[in-house]
């Protein structure tokens, strides 16, 4: 992504041109680690901390979800031009919004777009999410997204115009012969650059001293005006455009005019207040989205039958965590006799379902849903081709997506509160930072053939240190106050 910007230094005006380049975190395979197992298995291994295995042919991938909120965020969107344009896309017409309105489900479209989509189709669906309204619902005008757009044309207009002004950098003097020396200033009656030696002439002959000097810029016919061949030293704010003082005085007379310094400063204050509202409109349909998902929340309580012997549930089936003392527990096709792993009671095998873990003070826990038919015995590798569809906690602040290839995560702060939500039809899986709202990763084209449960793993307890236990939480609904 390269960013332009047109500033005074020195004296001088100059355009710089500077790259925003990400960068990538390197990790080497002694971070990846092996499932969690019950402590019997402890003298073979140092790693068992979770339901995630790394073997020789597991390909580690870059999160490709952190790849897009790097190139589209850094910082909340302060510096990516790119992204914060398709943020102002409406995805009917994908243009720019043209009266942006909101449905009811929270999505975004022009008001053109969305009512001709409902009038061609009969129906009222959103495009987005697929939510039928028995009744054609009522649109609100976004005013934040109005806003946006508004400031978004402003500044692309007053860009076009910037492109347009002179700049000033190091000039080869346009007489010397090789090696060429620096220019001192540029005439624009000779339409030539000079250095220090050679604008002397202009300085001591008095035919030339009448020549109007500047300071030296290339390509000298474009910095003329090219109706009265004067240098262009005024930004017209009306028509967008640079002008020279006899414009100003002529045609431009009643317009708004500014000297170049301040047309370039109005320029910055543009792209910041744009950059600020950006932040602003994210985390807000961050919060929408959530608020969405968290109307489908259930009642989820813990099965004591698909329990690890080494793992403790509270009396009320919502919290459970591992200690170093295994119970003597029946043995059934249900239990989980070698991963600390316990599903929840309740089952699902279709429609959209939501629930909240509470994961804070742990250092490792694994986290989703899984088929009825999941392995129980023996060591597990938490995968989608396995059944199993959940994020991981390693070592504090290693988190990752147990996808077919492990995909790394990088929250912009540590959850404390993790909302799972399952649409069965659709085949998603997604979860949620419940504090800031932000989705932390999505199984996405899952193709679900069975019953689905809550899948937990609190881990190992790691000498206390990884003791506090996974607690199912009823749903806080997300408001500003967070």
């Amino acid at each position: 992504m390269t960013m332009r910007k047109v500033y005074r230094a020195g004296g001088e005006l100059l355009k710089s041109t500077g790259d925003v380049v990400g960068q990538w975190k390197e990790y080497s395979e002694d971070l990846l680690h092996p499932i969690a197992t019950s402590s019997e298995e402890k003298a073979e291994t140092n790693d068992l901390e979770g339901v995630s295995t790394i073997t020789e042919d597991t390909e580690v991938v870059e999160d490709p979800q952190w790849q897009v909120w790097m190139r589209s965020n850094l910082k909340m969107w302060s510096t990516s031009e790119s992204s914060s344009e398709e943020t102002l896309l409406c995805s009917i017409c994908l243009e720019v919004f043209s009266e942006p309105v909101s449905t009811p489900c929270g999505h975004n479209f022009c008001k053109r777009c969305i009512c001709e989509a409902w009038d061609t189709a009969g129906l009222c669906t959103c495009p987005l999410c697929k939510r039928n309204y028995s009744t054609r619902p009522e649109l609100s005008v976004n005013t934040l997204l109005r806003e946006l757009v508004s400031q978004r044309k402003l500044e692309k207009n007053k860009s076009r115009s910037m492109e347009e002004m002179p700049t000033f950098a190091e000039v080869q003097c346009d007489v010397c012969s090789e090696p060429k020396l620096k220019a001192l200033k540029s005439c624009l009656v000779c339409l030539s650059s000079f250095c220090e030696t050679h604008l002397q002439p202009h300085l001591t002959v008095s035919g030339l001293k009448r020549h109007q000097l500047m300071e030296p810029v290339e390509n000298l016919e474009d910095r003329l005006c090219p109706k009265h061949q004067r240098p262009l030293e005024l930004f017209c704010d009306t028509d967008q455009s640079c002008i020279c003082t006899l414009c100003g005085l002529l045609e431009h007379k009643t317009h708004d005019l500014l000297s170049l310094d301040e047309a370039a400063e109005l320029h910055k204050e543009l792209s910041d207040q744009f950059n600020k509202l950006c932040r602003q409109l994210v985390p807000e349909s961050n919060k929408v989205e959530l608020r969405r998902k968290q109307k489908f929340e259930v009642d989820v309580t813990l099965d004591p039958d698909t329990a690890h012997p080494w793992l403790v549930l509270s009396e009320d089936l919502k919290q459970v965590h591992h200690t170093d003392v295994r119970k003597q527990l029946p043995d059934s096709p249900l239990r989980f006799d070698y991963c600390a792993v316990v599903l929840g009671k309740q089952s699902f095998s279709s429609g959209r379902f939501y629930f909240e873990v509470q994961v804070k003070e742990k250092t490792d826990w694994d986290l989703g849903v899984s088929q009825k038919s999941v392995h129980r015995k023996g060591k597990i590798t938490a995968s989608p081709k396995n059944g199993f569809w959940c994020i991981a906690l390693r070592n504090k602040d290693e988190y990752r997506a147990c996808a077919d290839s492990l995909v790394r995560l990088f929250p912009s702060a540590a959850p404390q509160k993790v909302g799972v939500f399952v649409d069965y039809d659709e085949g998603l899986v997604s979860f949620y930072d419940t504090d800031s709202a932000d989705l932390l990763f999505s199984f996405t084209g899952c193709s679900f053939t069975e019953k689905l449960f809550p899948f937990f793993s609190p881990c190992l307890n790691d000498k206390g240190s990884n003791s506090a236990p996974l607690v199912v939480s009823a749903v806080e609904t997300f408001t500003d106050a967070k």
